[in-house]
């Protein structure tokens, strides 16, 4: 590679292959004090994405750096890869329909298929320079995760935590299958606000709905006691437009007077109130909803909720049933996957008991430390607004099944035992031991939550568990707080009464001119052009320029910035070397020159503020400061003065320069090793690795520093001098190594008299004398 044309792409692939042939991310569990994270595994479902991207650099700049500090991490790799997002890339990809096949027809073309996409999907972490350990992988879909999740969904079962019940359960038409509250997402929409007539014999009572095709399913009509208006109604029956039935008119707080006309229509089901309702009241529902979401009433049979929605307003109108009619804006509960509107269907499902354990959950929550802290607020308000138990059942194809059996006769649960896990139900006969009769198999899976929430113990089931709970760190997105953190400490609570880690770090999102990136507004950053054209390094730079739970917005500028970055301290460390053949790291001068004593002193408190930032997870800080610190004091100041030395200088004036020189690059490579580890292995292995025991940058130690008080202000005032004189050159338009006379007042000459034959070099200074501050130029 030619020195003056220095390939990125070319860099990053050689360090990658490096990286894997020499094992370097093997953690070492002889280390007490090991560093293990609980990876978050992303979801086969394509491509990494910008959100990816960043988020997962940010975690990586703290593996990174604990692994240095440490000496160790364990940092395992996992893919998510049971869910609804891989089926429907898997039916995608195949151009089929999951239900139009058996379940162990699909289940083998999802694993076929995924043989396939997964290692280039965790080529794209790889790319980014992702540390983990790429040969301790696992999967939520693999053997030994269906046998832990079995494991732990029977013991939940033993204790009486799991339990099936048949019960109104938020429903998605489309997906077709149960979901759990942490799978809603507010999507808002138009919709029409329309007043119907409703009739007490001969009167009119208008009720105004957004869900007029819930009208076969009414069951009551409710009206508030305080309301003086409908006083005289309760106890009376009401005629249902178009249907023509009877339902009965009852006092209930939940009616609001002032809301449009202050009666509510109790449906079968339209959201958790009328669930709660007709619990209450103890009602007898009227189910018109299909699973597919079809109506099965009257004329309207086989009609999707939209449609239906359509025509019985159409017939409404026809037969002026409508007093009133607006458009208005509401939010409406969608499924976080596909979008669809969720509907709650009563069917049999499993569920976990959270709603009695909130209050011990939020202390499980306040025993772990949230960087940044507000982000436990989250937690806090998601635990106190659980309405539901967790729903953990889903009528899918590909999941982990359940493993149960069902006496249809006496409904005895039969349990498989340990050694027959994992089991499908469905592949294995099991009879009643009572009644000797054939059991019935489950036919459900687990939600992939289930799954992705005992993930800490997944990792460690890979390493023989020689490390265990709670771990060191969860990294993670603030979107899932509700799912993957509330999901595993409250798994690890239920399993070992325990939290999962110690800390967890929420990074932000990733917005396009302000606004936040989706699919649907076609403002999407695709990561891997993004590499290509300015390379992971300055990928990574650019996340790094966030700190915790803060969105940063996407501008090219900073991948611009980046690259920059990269260039200067390829060609920072080139320079230096260039002039530094005949040094030998293992000589230090007797006595350091004055100026590289002092610059030594600074580069100490650069360590001691960026240790102290990285501790905390602040690496945003950290990379401002090293930043800094390497374009203003390194690159324009420090290096330029001691340019002579090193090119001219003899004895102990050359080595103390190259000492600190060498020093100086050795712990910057360093510190900006977890931020950009492509160019600073580059460095590294080009001109450290010769010097140095350690293989990699990336193993090496973290740079220790001195407690000690920083006050010397030479430097400072060496510098603004310096800066002085370079503005009287530019001025008088004159080149920077121009010769020159300096005048410089007798205080700052008193301040400065060590260090004056650095000034001179750096200046291009004949001499140097006393007096009021004059610049003399040569001709």
């Amino acid at each position: 590679m030619a020195k003056n044309k220095f390939n990125f792409n070319e860099c990053e692939k050689k360090w990658i292959r490096y990286w894997e042939d020499q094992n370097l991310y093997k953690a070492d569990f002889t280390n007490k004090k090991i560093f293990s994270v609980d990876t978050p595994p992303p979801t086969v479902s394509g491509e990494m994405h910008i959100g990816h991207a960043f988020s997962y650099s940010q975690q990586d700049f703290i593996v990174r750096f604990n692994r240095m500090q440490k000496g160790s991490a364990f940092y395992p790799f996992g893919t998510d890869d049971n869910g609804l997002p891989t089926e429907r890339l898997v039916e995608k990809i195949n151009k089929v329909k999951s239900k139009n096949m058996s379940r162990a027809e699909f289940v083998k073309l999802c694993q076929k298929t995924l043989k396939e996409i997964t290692p280039k999907f965790i080529q794209d972490w790889k790319n980014l320079g992702i540390s983990c350990d790429y040969k301790k992988t696992y999967s939520t879909i693999d053997k030994s995760t269906q046998k832990l999740s079995q494991k732990y969904f029977l013991e939940l079962l033993k204790k009486e935590i799991a339990y099936q019940k048949e019960f109104p359960t938020l429903w998605c038409p489309e997906c077709q299958t149960s979901i759990a509250q942490a799978e809603l997402e507010d999507k808002t929409s138009k919709t029409l606000f329309s007043t119907i007539k409703f009739k007490i014999k001969e009167k009119e009572l208008l009720i105004a709905t957004t869900r007029p095709e819930l009208l076969g399913a009414c069951v009551a009509i409710f009206v508030n006691p305080k309301d003086k208006r409908y006083k005289g109604l309760v106890g009376k029956k009401a005629t249902v437009p178009i249907f023509n039935n009877e339902v009965p008119i009852i006092e209930d707080t939940s009616a609001e007077i002032d809301k449009g006309t202050g009666i509510l229509m109790i449906c079968s089901y339209g959201d958790k109130f009328d669930v709660d309702a007709i619990n209450r009241h103890k009602l007898t529902p009227k189910i018109i909803l299909n699973k597919d979401g079809t109506l099965n009433i009257k004329e309207y049979e086989g009609l999707k909720i939209k449609a239906a929605r359509k025509k019985i307003l159409e017939d409404l109108k026809e037969q002026n049933l409508i007093q009133e009619q607006k458009e208005i804006e509401h939010a409406v509960n969608t499924h976080d996957k596909c979008g669809t509107p969720i509907e709650f269907i009563s069917t049999e499902q499993w569920f976990i008991k959270v709603l009695d354990k909130k209050e011990e959950l939020i202390k499980q929550g306040n025993k772990i430390k949230w960087f940044p802290e507000y982000m436990k607020k989250r937690y806090e308000n998601w635990v106190n607004g659980l309405d539901w138990d967790w729903s953990i059942s889903r009528d899918r194809h590909f999941g982990i099944p359940i493993p149960i059996w069902k006496c249809e006769n006496c409904k005895k649960i039969i349990i498989p035992e340990k050694n027959e896990l994992p089991v499908d139900p469905l592949s294995q006969e099991k009879f009643c031991p009572d009644c000797n009769e054939k059991a019935n198999p489950e036919n459900k899976v687990l939600d992939t939550w289930i799954t992705s929430s005992i993930s800490p113990q997944i990792a460690s089931s890979l390493i023989e568990n020689k490390i265990e709970i709670p771990f060191s760190l969860r990294p993670q997105a603030h979107d899932i707080i509700r799912t993957w953190a509330f999901y595993t400490i409250t798994q690890s609570y239920f399993h070992e009464n325990q939290i999962p880690w110690k800390d967890i770090v929420i990074s932000g999102n990733v917005s396009l001119g302000g606004e936040k990136m989706s699919k649907s507004k076609g403002n999407v950053i695709n990561p891997k052009k993004v590499i290509e054209e300015y390379g992971s390094d300055a990928l990574r730079f650019w996340a790094s320029s966030s700190k915790l739970g803060s969105d940063l917005n996407y501008q090219e500028k900073d991948l611009i910035a980046g690259k920059k970055f990269v260039n200067k301290i390829l060609n920072a460390t080139r320079f230096a070397f260039m002039n530094m053949t005949d040094y030998d790291s293992k000589k230090r001068p007797e006595k350091l020159e004055l100026i590289d004593e002092i610059f030594l002193k600074r580069l100490n408190e650069l360590v001691k503020d960026c240790t102290n930032s990285f501790e905390k997870y602040e690496y945003s800080k950290s990379k401002s400061r090293a930043e800094q610190f390497f374009w203003n004091d390194f690159c324009d100041n420090y290096l330029e003065i001691v340019k002579k030395r090193v090119y001219q200088g003899e004895g102990d004036k050359k080595l103390s320069a190259q000492y600190t020189l060498y020093q100086t690059l050795l712990t910057l490579i360093k510190i900006f090793a977890p931020i950009t580890p492509f160019i600073t292995e580059e460095i590294y292995q080009e001109h450290f690795k010769n010097f140095e025991k350690d293989k990699s940058i990336h193993i090496s130690s973290w740079p220790g520093y001195k407690e000690e008080k920083y006050e010397d202000s030479i430097f400072e005032t060496f510098t603004e001098l310096l800066s002085k004189i370079r503005q009287e050159k530019s001025n008088n338009k004159k080149a920077m190594n121009s010769e020159i006379t300096l005048t410089i007042e007798k205080e700052i000459y008193e301040k400065l008299k060590d260090v004056l034959e650095d000034l001179k070099d750096v200046t291009n200074a004949t001499e140097i004398n006393e007096g009021e501050f004059e610049i003399e130029f040569k001709e």
